[in-house]
């Protein structure tokens, strides 16, 4: 059924300066600290423009090599990629049981991975690091990654069920008739449609992994092990701040997230909404 013509003749005169004032408003203000951020990483030290003429590079060079931003974009990567891949493949074996399997305590355990994401993860600090020094994981990688691949997977198992669940149980049923068993029909059938919701997922875990400050201020001692958000704690002194180098090390911080954004958005926007229409 079509809206009343009234209604679709008021909808269409809006003027369209009420639609683009408050996006451009909305815009500006988002886009404004960032301005400033490269304003301060590219303009000579001293320098009071507000055009960042001539361009300069001292700022990147310092934070890369003076303050080891080099080995903390390192143990970043290591620490994005590797929960994204564990968060991923734990999440997709538990969105497919949710998804497909009958169980007594499966609603209690839906309510229990949503009761989960109001925790805060400070409150788990004391635990989770008593954990991880019996293991011996106290000043290594490995603590960071599992504790951000926990937190991470609540919220990624929904998605991927939730996902799974807008794809027909016939095709699987098409194929077990065609003589594959339930794993290779999931990966034959199943697991190439779930490339958008995968990746919301995966870049998901990355990007939170990637930002988050508290683990690996908590669980990681040595300098060689910090990651970029702790780095860019040591760039503020208690008596001064060295803002060129400290918006230097927010753009070396910043570009992998824009770059894994900038080429998955479509996908990201797909698997988001995918994952939640059903439930």
């Amino acid at each position: 059924m079509h809206p009343p013509k009234k209604n679709r003749r008021a909808f269409d005169e809006v003027p369209r300066w009420q639609i683009y004032l408050p996006l451009g408003l909305y815009l500006l203000f988002t886009l404004v600290p960032f301005y400033w951020m490269l304003l301060f990483a590219f303009r000579p030290a001293g320098s009071t423009a507000l055009v960042p003429w001539p361009i300069t590079f001292e700022h990147f060079s310092k934070v890369w090599n003076d303050r080891s931003f080099g080995i903390f974009f390192q143990n970043s990567m290591i620490v994005g990629i590797s929960t994204l891949v564990a968060t991923t493949a734990v999440a997709l074996a538990g969105g497919y049981a949710l998804a497909r399997f009958r169980f007594r305590i499966k609603n209690a355990f839906m309510l229990g991975l949503l009761c989960s994401q109001f925790i805060p993860g400070a409150l788990m600090l004391v635990p989770l690091f008593e954990i991880f020094k019996n293991l011996r994981m106290i000043n290594s990688l490995g603590s960071v990654i599992v504790a951000e691949t926990v937190f991470q997977l609540p919220l990624s198992i929904i998605l991927i069920s939730g996902f799974i669940k807008n794809v027909p149980v016939s095709l699987e049923e098409a194929a077990w008739v065609d003589g594959c068993g339930r794993f290779r029909a999931f990966c034959a059938v199943v697991l190439p449609l779930l490339r958008p919701g995968l990746i919301a997922v995966g870049s998901f875990a990355f990007v939170h992994s990637w930002n988050h400050f508290l683990f690996a201020l908590m669980f990681l001692s040595e300098q060689d092990k910090q990651t970029i958000p702790v780095g860019l704690n040591t760039l503020i002194g208690s008596d001064s701040v060295d803002l060129g180098a400290l918006a230097a090390g927010g753009v070396v911080a910043a570009l992998p997230v824009v770059i894994v954004f900038a080429f998955i958005q479509k996908w990201l926007i797909t698997g988001f909404s995918a994952g939640a229409v059903k439930g």
